[in-house]
C-alpha cells in the first residue's frame, strides 16, 4: 500500500501523539508519581490556562462536554416547567441536556451558512414558559450572539451557549461562551482541542454560576465543607491525565489551528470548480462577526450519500453531520417543543459532509480528497 492508496481516515492525531510523546510520557510519569490521579494540580492548571486563554473568570474542568451543559443549565437555574430555545441542527446532547434538567428544548430553524439559531426564529418561539436561549457554534463559525444578547435582553432570558466547538472562536473580543451567562467546552478527541479520551469544561464569567457548578460536579458537595450536601450533583470529575495531556496540546493551539485553515484554503480552492454540486464553507452575515476556527470543514453536496459509499470505497472517511434534524428523532418527536417547521435544517441534513480535517493530515492526502470529489461529480475545471 503506498500514498496513493492508504485509507486516509477522518480523524487521526496519531502521528502528533508519536511527535511529541518524549514530552508527554514525562508529563504522564509525573501525574504517576503524584498519587493523585483526579481534580488535582493539574487540572487546576489547566482551568487556569484555559480562563487565560478565553478571558473566563472561571474555567470549570468535569468529566465531558455533555456533563458540562447540563451542569451550565442546572446552576442557572433551569428546570422542570421551563423551556429552552435550540436549535435543531446540532448534536444531540444540545437537547437531551435540556431534557436532564427536566426542562423542554424547543427546537428552532438555523441560517444558512452558520448553522447556527434563526434570531428570528428564536423570537417567534419565546412564550411564557421560555426560560433561555441556547445557540451552538458549529463547525467554523459563531452564532450571531449580538442579534441573540439584544433578543435575551428584549425578553428577559438567559443566554447561554452550547460552544462545546467553540475554542478559540470570539466575535468583537469575546470568546464562544461568554456573551450571556456562560458557555461549555468539549474536549472530545476529534475537537479543535481533543483530549486522550473524553474532558469537557464549563465557561462562566458569573460568580453564583461558577460556585453552583463546582458543587455539582462533586456530587452536590459543599465547597466550604467536606462530606456536607445540600442538593444532589454529579461524579463529573476532569482527571490529571487528560489534563496533563491537554496542556501540551494548548501550546500547539494556535499552529494547529492555523494549519487547519491551510487545510481548509487548500479544499476551497480545489472545490471552488464544483459548484453548484459542491458548496464549500461560507461566513454567514452576523452584527459582529466571529474569526472562523475550522473544527471540521462541512461541505453541502449533491447525491451526499452516493458520494460517501463512492469516497468510503477509496479509503476516505467523512461523517454526516447531521443526518436528521432532532426534529426527527424519535425521543424528541412527542415533545410540543417540536412544533416549528425547519426547512433549513432539514435541506442540510441531507446534503451536508464533513471532509478529513485535522492537524495530521498532509496536503496530498487532502489534494486526493479532492480529486476523488472530481472524479465523482465530473471533472468541471
Amino acid at each position: 500500500m503506498n500514498a496513493t492508496t492508504a485509507p486516509i481516515p477522518f480523524f487521526s492525531g496519531a502521528q502528533s501523539v508519536r511527535r511529541d510523546w518524549p514530552r508527554l510520557e514525562a508529563r504522564i510519569r509525573e501525574v504517576a508519581a503524584s498519587g493523585q490521579f483526579t481534580s488535582g494540580p493539574v487540572t487546576a492548571e489547566l482551568e487556569a490556562a484555559v480562563a487565560e486563554r478565553t478571558g473566563a473568570r472561571h474555567a470549570i474542568a468535569v468529566a465531558n462536554g455533555t456533563d458540562a451543559l447540563v451542569i451550565l443549565l442546572r446552576a442557572a437555574g433551569i428546570g422542570p416547567g421551563d423551556e429552552v430555545i435550540v436549535p435543531a441542527y446540532t448534536f444531540f446532547a444540545t437537547a437531551s441536556a435540556v431534557l436532564h434538567v427536566g426542562a423542554e428544548p424547543v427546537l428552532v430553524d438555523v441560517l444558512p451558512g452558520s448553522y447556527a439559531m434563526d434570531p428570528e426564529r428564536a423570537e417567534a418561539a419565546v412564550t411564557e414558559r421560555t426560560k433561555a436561549i441556547m445557540p451552538v457554534h458549529l463547525f467554523s463559525q459563531m452564532a450571531d450572539m449580538e442579534t441573540l444578547r439584544e433578543l435575551s435582553d428584549r425578553r428577559g432570558l438567559l443566554l447561554l451557549e452550547d460552544s462545546a466547538e467553540g475554542i478559540d472562536m470570539r466575535a468583537g473580543g469575546i470568546h464562544a461562551g461568554l456573551w450571556g451567562s456562560g458557555g461549555v467546552l468539549s474536549f472530545f478527541p476529534t475537537k479543535t482541542l481533543g483530549s486522550l479520551g473524553d474532558a469537557g469544561m464549563l465557561l462562566t464569567n458569573d460568580d453564583d454560576i461558577a460556585g453552583h457548578a463546582r458543587r455539582l460536579r462533586c456530587h452536590g458537595q459543599d465547597t466550604d465543607g467536606e462530606y456536607l450536601y445540600h442538593e444532589i450533583g454529579y461524579n463529573s470529575r476532569c482527571d490529571e491525565l487528560q489534563s496533563a495531556f491537554l496542556l501540551h496540546r494548548l501550546e500547539r493551539l494556535s499552529e494547529e489551528i492555523e494549519r487547519r485553515s491551510e487545510l481548509a484554503a487548500r479544499y476551497d480552492r480545489a472545490l471552488a470548480p464544483l459548484a453548484p454540486q459542491v458548496t464549500t464553507p461560507w461566513m454567514a452575515p452576523a452584527k459582529t462577526p466571529s474569526n472562523q476556527v475550522y473544527y471540521v470543514y462541512l461541505i453541502e453536496c449533491d447525491r451526499r450519500d452516493e458520494l460517501v459509499a463512492f469516497l468510503d470505497a477509496h479509503g476516505v472517511g467523512t461523517e454526516a453531520y447531521y443526518p436528521r434534524p432532532l426534529t426527527e428523532q424519535p425521543v424528541l418527536a412527542p415533545l410540543d417543543g417540536a412544533r416549528h417547521p425547519v426547512p433549513v435544517a432539514a435541506a442540510a441534513s441531507r446534503r451536508a459532509l464533513a471532509l478529513p480535517l485535522y492537524p495530521d493530515l498532509a496536503d496530498e492526502q487532502a489534494d486526493r480528497v479532492c480529486a476523488l470529489l472530481h472524479a465523482f461529480y465530473g471533472d468541471q475545471s
